[in-house]
């Protein structure tokens, strides 16, 4: 065995969820988990291998490295939105009419109704370099 501890693990590239701050704690958890949905399904390289325990007992496989957590002010989120889109960075969003609907056809819809400068955003999820995902959450915060 070797005395030498592993070296950590670091990414080239980086997700962020960016959330607005007036959300209620359950509304965080929803966007959260929408949001990072599409990543996954469009990306398949930022998904790792399944788990499996002890027991042999399998499990699904998971994001590859860590999904870091923002918030924002409106007008921040805004500008994220719009940094995301120059820079042609694969993103999920979720607007504030997603909380009225029950169903992704109803979401798609909710989406499609509203021009891109008038959505109301209330998450974010954003993929790519690291650097360009930083620049794309410039201004907004750690999630508490």
């Amino acid at each position: 065995m070797s005395d030498e501890a592993p070296v950590p693990v670091r990414f080239d590239t980086k997700i962020a969820v960016l959330l607005r701050e007036d959300l209620e704690p359950w509304q965080r958890l929803n966007v959260t988990a929408f949001l990072v949905s599409g990543l996954g399904a469009e990306i398949p390289e930022v998904i790792g291998e399944p788990y499996e325990d002890a027991d042999g007992v399998g499990y699904l496989p998971m994001f590859r490295q860590p999904v870091l957590v923002f918030e924002a002010t409106k007008e921040t989120l805004k500008t994220a939105h719009a940094r995301a889109l120059s820079r042609a960075l694969p993103r999920a969003l979720f607007t504030s009419d997603l909380f009225t609907t029950g169903n992704d056809r109803d979401n798609r819809a909710a989406v499609r109704a509203v021009p891109t400068g008038e959505l109301d955003l209330v998450g974010l999820a954003v993929y790519g370099p690291r650097n360009g995902v930083d620049k794309v959450v410039k201004g907004a915060r750690m999630h508490p």
